[in-house]
């Protein structure tokens, strides 16, 4: 490359705006085979609670319908039984897709599943400190992150009731033993790089 063409480059990359980056790319690739059967439709127990089919769902992600895909629950009420991805004739990892939309979603923080990111963390938490879950605690933290007073009067009369029949045991909070906090860091470690 002489002087010229080399300038010339460089502006052009000066100028050039950055690459948008496509999250959905890697779940297109994984369902762009779809022959649009629907077969994962016919085969999936929540497809009758869903606002798109997930034959619809592959259909956007393949066109690219980010704001489609994202302002509908199907990837959420995916409950991973792999009955889709079993029976689809094409052999597709429709399952480990609609996972990696729940990871999308979660990462870039989308309003309408805020709420069951927040539970999952909640969860998490208690099970980082004390190595299981311990509800109450596990409840406590979900509400505190929801910032909704009035969250935990609708739960009460549940709670109340799995306290009456030994179900939850009413626990001091603690640190916790830590024990499970090695194997944690390491898969962020993991997970960040």
């Amino acid at each position: 490359m002489n002087r010229l063409e080399k300038i010339e480059s460089e502006q052009e990359s000066e100028t050039a705006p950055a690459p948008v980056i496509d999250s959905l790319a890697p779940i297109r690739d994984m369902v762009s085979a779809c022959i649009q059967c629907g077969t994962c439709t016919g085969s999936c127990p929540n497809a009758f609670a869903m606002d798109l089919t997930p034959r619809q769902l592959w259909y956007n992600v393949i066109r690219g319908e980010k704001e489609t895909i994202f302002h509908s629950k199907t990837f959420s009420l995916c409950s991973v039984c792999y009955y889709c991805t079993l029976r689809c004739p094409r052999g597709l990892p429709l399952t480990d897709a609609m996972s990696a939309l729940k990871q999308i979603a979660a990462k870039e923080n989308l309003a309408p599943y805020k709420k069951s990111v927040r539970f999952y963390k909640s969860f998490m938490e208690s099970v980082r400190r004390h190595g299981r879950v311990r509800e109450m605690e596990f409840m406590t933290l979900y509400f505190m992150v929801m910032k909704n007073p009035l969250l935990p009067f609708r739960f009460a009369p549940l709670g109340m009731k799995l306290m009456s029949k030994g179900k939850v045991s009413v626990e001091l909070p603690s640190k916790g033993s830590g024990t499970l906090e090695a194997i944690f860091r390491k898969v962020e470690e993991l997970e960040n790089s």
